[in-house]
């Protein structure tokens, strides 16, 4: 399981819910763009920026 390097908490890419909270681990993802989509992922717990992408996706690829 990764851990965000600024809390200290874990954090995952897919939908996970604690067991002890209702607080959910997932990593936040917004996506921009209509060709090209830019990401930022960010912490659930803190809301640091843990990284960015891109890939092409719209009316190119068929993508969403």
């Amino acid at each position: 399981m990764a851990k965000c390097p600024y809390c200290k908490q874990e954090v995952t890419l897919e939908k996970a819910k604690r067991e002890s909270a209702d607080v959910s681990e997932e990593v936040h993802k917004e996506v921009h763009g209509l060709v090209k989509k830019e990401i930022m992922y960010s912490c659930p717990h803190c809301d640091a920026v843990l990284g960015f992408g891109f890939f092409f996706g719209g009316f190119l690829t068929g993508r969403p």
